[in-house]
């Protein structure tokens, strides 16, 4: 409990030193703009792919279900409603911590190891601010893109298969669809890929910083800079659902 309490606490520091840097823009554009392509547009083949078949299962389960009841044309609702509001920012954020936050965890770790961030101290250069200030605004800035984008490749992919399962047509799909999702649900879906982009680049950029100095040090962020990803976005996950919840 009191290394779990010790760990809680430095990760705080850590996140203020950030934010603090972040109110003094201490980011350089060009470096901020590499980032944003490294971690964006290089993870958008990887997330749209999850979301497409996510989508094919979600059409392929429930279809057969609402069956049943002869309500094979829901299908659209429950994929459009499920996907804004859940699917799509929580399976694009546990994507993106596995292809994103695990990379820069392992990249920061190996610089902590190999003396390059105290090379940096030794030159009068602020690590955190060359370091993680852009991979976190970044991530912060790329997820929100990424889960909108996972989102209608996601309702794209469950219209192919309610076609061919179902012969449910377009124009039925897309009413259908669009009926189910709400302003609120489009900035809720928006807000948690924002917030999520910014838990993760806070956790995989504090797992290199704090990495111990030995040949596993490197392995071990990695892995922690995962797990503790994927578990802050569904205890996040949870906070701001039910925060929508109320506003709606």
């Amino acid at each position: 409990m009191k290394i779990f309490l010790t760990s809680v606490g430095d990760f705080g520091i850590f996140s203020g030193s950030v934010f603090t840097r972040i109110a003094r823009l201490q980011v350089r554009s060009g470096e901020l703009l590499r980032q944003m392509y490294r971690v964006g547009v290089n993870s958008l083949s990887v997330v749209d792919l999850c979301a497409l078949f996510i989508g094919l299962v979600l059409v392929l389960q429930t279809s057969s279900l609402l069956a049943r009841f002869g309500a094979e044309g829901q299908v659209a609702t429950i994929v459009g409603a499920a996907f804004v509001r859940e699917i799509g920012p929580v399976f694009a954020a546990i994507m993106f911590s596995g292809r994103v936050g695990t990379g820069v965890a392992a990249e920061i770790s190996s610089m902590v190891v190999t003396e390059q961030v105290d090379a940096y101290r030794a030159f009068g250069l602020d690590p955190i601010a060359k370091l993680a200030l852009p991979r976190v605004l970044a991530m912060t800035l790329m997820l929100p893109a990424l889960t909108v984008i996972s989102c209608l490749v996601g309702i794209t992919g469950g219209y192919l298969l309610a076609y061919m399962e179902a012969g449910v047509l377009a124009p039925v799909y897309l009413d259908k669809a669009l009926a189910a999702v709400t302003p609120l649900d489009v900035l809720g879906c928006i807000t948690k890929g924002a917030v999520f982009g910014l838990l993760i680049g806070l956790i995989a950029t504090y797992s290199g910083f704090s990495t111990p100095r030995t040949t596993e040090g490197v392995g071990e962020a990695t892995t922690r800079s995962m797990v503790n990803s994927v578990l802050g976005v569904l205890v996040v996950d949870l906070i701001l659902t039910k925060f929508f919840m109320l506003m709606g």
